[in-house]
């Protein structure tokens, strides 16, 4: 079934601009004069009864305190002061022998309008007749414990009031539909309690008069309009604006629109909410009738309390709504507080995280992690839901919608847990969003007649007939999000980004702290190693020449004892030699040219031959590409993987090591994989860190450092280095290289 607002029609629409602020002409129940600011001359006049144009004379062109026995003379300087935009009740005038009739005087931007309403017959003729009412509905809407309360009491009293035989209230939504939300009859018009009417049943224009005048009676569906009759040198001049008369004809389709619900005279009442339209009080009667000026204006008194009290309560729903959701957004900022990461401390209370909006489930997506609670779309779902708004939606702090399928082609199939999404965005430089779901909530809303615009053929400016209840089924939506949940939100936005903006200064604190420390160690660890090389070659030397002069006195204990010394002595400069090396390795600048790493990898075996001289190893070599180094570190690197491959296969009868690279989209992927001793993957960590062996040194030689280095080299390519093995059973060694680089600390 199609949603109400789908199809277009175009007599409705013709409807929709219609000038009914222009009508050029007026009900007929008095006279209306268009008066010249200045000069104080009618310009136009529409008169109801032709009995006063023969007893007074035409007033066209006459001064206005001339005319109709002079009657209106006491309130010319009211008029001449009147401002722009404004209506003034001028009291009472007496036209003999056509009873006493209320005078109201509007001031427009093209000029004066001066109404003068005939009187009703058995009616009050004074607001103070009608206090005693005014009172009731005071007295009674201060106990009305909701608004649906409220808007009830307000369509009793007003009927009583008035006498209609129906008084609807008609609140608007965000589309500007309208649903009857409360309901006092006498059983002679139909019921309309809780159904829908479409937009288009009154349509912007039509809204825009509802605001500027508060109470618009219509007294008999079936008059005939009175004309507005120009002056001869007007008769060129645009239409002149009636907005603000109170007597201003109605448009022929609103007219007929009243004959097809079946009610001969309507009044409606506006209620107000901060400058904006509410919604309205709309009373009908089955035949025609009429209400006087005082009982209007008791009715638009009304209007206004019950718009008072209507937004108090609103204001007081929401205030009760902001405190709730306050507290349940400072448990979760306590536990963001003390905790090192955000997304842990809200996986502590997922219960408060949807309460925050009301919602179902939720989930953040934050530097490729992704937590989900409650319920919601599976991970792979909510990854794309973040990635389209980052597309679509980039630069929104707040996104919600209740109706997902209807903005992302996916979302139809995210219905059960995800028809409705409130997401904010929480970083400024990674698609991070926090996300709250809520499922589809399959319901039944009954229109006021198919609010489905349709025409037939030939059909213009005619409004729709049926005012049956219509039923529709509303699917692939959730319950609307309100300001609340979009106000909860945000808060809940900005102290995520201030902590994670906190966190990261705290960090960059530290890493410059760290980078200081490192740099300092480097040079200390350069200048140790550099000035302890010495040293030891002079122990090693001297040791030597000491064992060739005196070999001949020395017992073989001395000789053990001195060439003790001098293997110690070697040693000793090969790990200074090494540590000397990899403290270079972070103060060197890269040398970046192309590197066949083919070609280096053969170059490196040639050298190591001698290591694997006498031994059976079997090399298995594939494609190696050709890349941007560092020629001399990625020599290096190659040297201590293929040392280190050659050095723990020495004890297999048959080596086998085998060279490859795998290529993706962002990087080459290099491995080292051989078939010797292996290692113990709980120390995996261990691996790759300065001075740490997993072997003992009597069982494979070496100082720790070599690994070390190519985590270096590597890492200052932009790359990474890790490694799987198993103890008996060999290891395989990988680093990548990225394809576009630059040189990393």
């Amino acid at each position: 079934m199609p949603s109400a607002d789908t199809v277009q029609d175009p007599s409705l629409d013709q409807c929709a601009r219609e000038p009914i602020h222009t009508p050029g002409a007026i009900q007929p129940y008095g006279l209306l004069l268009v008066v010249e600011p200045g000069s104080l001359r009618v310009l136009e006049r529409a008169i109801s009864e032709p009995a006063l144009l023969q007893q007074f004379g035409d007033p066209l062109g006459q001064a206005v305190d001339a005319i109709l026995g002079g009657v209106l003379a006491p309130w010319v300087n009211r008029m001449r002061d009147a401002e722009v935009g404004s209506t003034a009740h001028l009291g009472t005038v007496e036209l003999p022998g056509h009873g006493r009739h209320q005078v109201l005087l509007h001031r427009s931007a093209q000029g004066l309008l001066l109404e003068l309403e005939s009187p009703v017959a058995g009616q009050p003729t004074s607001l103070e007749e009608l206090y005693p009412a005014i009172r009731e509905l005071m007295v009674a809407i201060e106990t009305a414990p909701t608004v649906a309360a409220l808007c009830q009491i307000a369509a009793e009293h007003m009927r009583a009031m008035t006498g209609f035989d129906r008084t609807l209230v008609y609140q608007f939504d965000s589309g500007w539909n309208g649903t009857v939300i409360a309901e006092d009859g006498n059983g002679r018009l139909p019921s309309y309690l809780d159904l829908r009417f479409p937009e288009s049943d009154i349509p912007a224009q039509a809204r825009e008069l509802y605001r500027r005048n508060r109470v618009r009676l219509i007294a008999d569906a079936g008059y005939t309009a009175v004309p507005l009759v120009r002056a001869a040198a007007r008769a060129g001049a645009a239409p002149t604006d009636l907005s603000l008369a109170v007597l201003r004809s109605v448009s022929p389709v609103h007219l007929q629109y009243m004959r097809n619900m079946g009610t001969g005279s309507s009044m409606s009442v506006s209620l107000m909410h901060e400058g904006q339209l509410w919604g309205l009080v709309s009373c009908h009667s089955e035949d025609a009738r009429r209400l006087p000026y005082p009982v209007r204006t008791a009715c638009e008194f009304m209007g206004q309390i019950v718009s008072l009290q209507i937004a108090l309560k609103q204001r007081a729903h929401a205030i009760e709504e902001r405190v709730q959701r306050r507290s349940l957004l400072v448990k979760l900022l306590g536990r963001m507080a003390g905790d090192e990461e955000f997304m842990a401390a809200l996986r502590q209370d997922p219960a408060s995280l949807m309460a925050l909006t009301n919602a179902q489930g939720a989930a953040i997506v934050h530097k490729g992690d992704c937590l989900r609670v409650g319920q919601c779309p599976v991970r792979g779902d909510v990854l794309d839901i973040a990635r389209w708004l980052a597309e679509e939606h980039a630069g929104d702090e707040v996104y919600a919608t209740d109706h997902l399928a209807s903005e992302w082609e996916r979302g139809a199939a995210l219905s059960e847990v995800a028809s409705g999404v409130l997401a904010v965005s929480i970083s400024q430089l990674h698609d991070s969003f926090l996300m709250w779901f809520r499922p589809e909530v399959v319901r039944t809303v009954r229109w006021g007649g198919d609010p489905r615009k349709t025409v037939a053929p030939g059909n213009v400016l005619s409004p729709r007939h049926s005012f049956e209840a219509w039923k529709e089924t509303v699917q692939q939506r959730s319950l609307a999000w309100t300001d609340a949940d979009r106000d909860a939100a945000h808060e809940m936005r900005t102290a995520i980004v201030d902590i994670v903006l906190r966190k990261a200064e705290e960090m960059a604190e530290l890493n410059e702290q760290l980078l200081r420390s490192n740099k300092e160690l480097e040079a200390f660890s350069y200048s140790v190693s550099h000035d302890l090389r010495a040293p030891f070659r002079h122990i090693v030397g001297y040791s030597e020449l000491l064992g060739s002069s005196a070999a001949e006195r020395l017992n073989d204990t001395e000789r053990r004892f001195l060439n003790t010394i001098v293997e110690s002595a070697k040693s000793a400069g090969t790990l200074v030699d090494d540590l000397l090396s990899f403290s270079q390795m972070g103060r060197s600048t890269l040398g970046r040219m192309r590197v066949d790493m083919g070609a280096l990898v053969a170059d490196v075996r040639r050298t190591l031959a001698f290591d694997y001289a006498g031994r059976e190893v079997e090399w298995n070599v594939g494609p190696l590409p050709v890349i941007e180094a560092d020629p001399t570190m990625m020599r290096l690197v190659w040297q201590n993987l293929l040392s280190n491959a050659v050095k723990f296969t020495r004890e297999r009868e048959q080596a086998r090591i085998e060279i490859g690279c795998e290529r993706t989209a962002e990087e080459d992927i290099f491995f080292v994989r051989d078939n010797g001793c292996g290692f113990d993957m709980r120390y995996v960590d261990k691996l790759f860190g300065v001075f740490q062996r997993l072997h003992h040194v009597e069982e494979f030689e070496g100082t720790g450092i070599g690994l070390a280095n190519v985590r270096r080299i590597v890492g200052r390519h932009g790359g990474r280095t890790w490694a799987e093995g198993a103890l008996g059973e060999g290891a395989t060694l990988h680093f990548t290289l990225p394809h576009q680089n630059g040189e990393h600390p």
